[in-house]
């Protein structure tokens, strides 16, 4: 078992972190969703933050305004109300699975772009995060913490039943699903496709300014940001975790649309 593993508890069977408060979970319904929200989802360490920024500036070479808003879960619930103050369109960030979202993310039809990692590298970084993160659990060794991921038991649970609950949401026709592969390798591309997902209108030379997303050097942003390759798992994984992860979680994978284009090396 992990060291600090009181770190970690559950809510409706999804492992949280506890800073994550039942309070908290339980007060999102509570939260007052606009039309021009938008709801940023990924499974934990799969390139978040990067894409903030990359919206960041996507909204300040259009249209000039957004708010970043704290992330949805984290939010304590004395002041989940606060929300509404802030000036909008706001971007919001959440690792939530599908069925924990606010309901009015979804009766007011709100935008969300859903960022997919490859779980390989994922489960590395997530790895990673949990070595430095001193509000989570101590875990040493790598084979340990892959077996943790590989059975749902790391914070948010299981990749691939965080990925199915978004795809198959009645509500995904308001979401863009984008690989953080494909940012990696053709970020101007999937700009331009992102700014016609939220109707803004980038130039070619706009969307290709974004190539280099200088990242700020406090110790805060060392625990986010590591290394953010694509292929590093091929640096942890032996030939038998390869194939361990290859026979538990392939069939859930190739039932999935989305999970199955994921690419592991670029």
């Amino acid at each position: 078992m992990p060291e600090n593993s009181e770190l970690i508890h559950s809510y409706k069977g999804v492992p949280f972190p506890t800073r994550v408060s039942i309070n908290q979970l339980n007060s999102l319904d509570a939260f007052e969703a606009r039309e021009d929200d938008l709801l940023l989802v990924s499974y934990p360490k799969s390139g978040t933050h990067w894409l903030v920024e990359i919206l960041k500036n996507l909204y300040h070479c259009t249209s000039g305004q957004v708010t970043i808003a704290p992330p949805l879960e984290f939010q304590d619930p004395s002041k989940i109300c606060e929300l509404r103050n802030l000036p909008g369109p706001r971007v919001i960030p959440t690792h939530l699975p599908q069925n924990m979202v606010p309901r009015q993310v979804r009766s007011k039809d709100c935008k969300v772009i859903y960022v997919i990692r490859n779980p390989k590298d994922t489960a590395v970084s997530m790895f990673h995060y949990y070595q430095q993160n001193p509000h989570l659990p101590t875990v040493h060794k790598w084979s340990t913490f892959l077996d943790l991921f590989l059975k749902g038991e790391v914070v948010y649970g299981s990749w691939i039943d965080h990925l199915l609950s978004w795809e198959r949401a009645e509500t995904n026709e308001n979401t863009l699903f984008v690989y953080y592969e494909s940012l990696k390798k053709d970020l101007p591309k999937y700009v331009q496709e992102i700014s016609s997902f939220l109707g803004l209108s980038v130039t070619e030379e706009q969307a290709g300014g974004g190539q280099e997303v200088l990242l700020p050097g406090d110790e805060g942003a060392k625990l986010i940001f590591r290394k953010g390759a694509v292929g590093d798992w091929k640096n942890h994984f032996t030939a038998e975790q390869n194939a361990t992860f290859e026979a538990l979680l392939q069939d859930k994978i190739n039932s999935s649309e989305l999970a199955s284009c994921v690419e592991y090396e670029c």
